[in-house]
């Protein structure tokens, strides 16, 4: 059990981690010389399934009891 708590919170702080960034990080999409165009997606709803899961996954990790 100590070892699937351990996951639960390595993937879930990931997933989080990967969520956040997809959506505040901007993103290039075209860039000729001096002139660069970037793009921010903001919360889209891949982005918002990935933080509640990973969320889910830290706090279940968190609070799996050992027996």
């Amino acid at each position: 059990m100590k070892a699937l708590k351990i996951i639960l919170i390595i993937v879930g702080f990931a997933l989080i981690a990967i969520a956040l960034i997809n959506a505040f990080a901007p993103e290039p999409v075209f860039k000729l010389g001096p002139i660069e165009v970037d793009k921010k997606e903001g919360l889209t709803g891949t982005n918002i399934w990935m933080l509640a899961v990973g969320v889910v996954a830290l706090l279940g990790g968190a609070f799996i009891k050992e027996r």
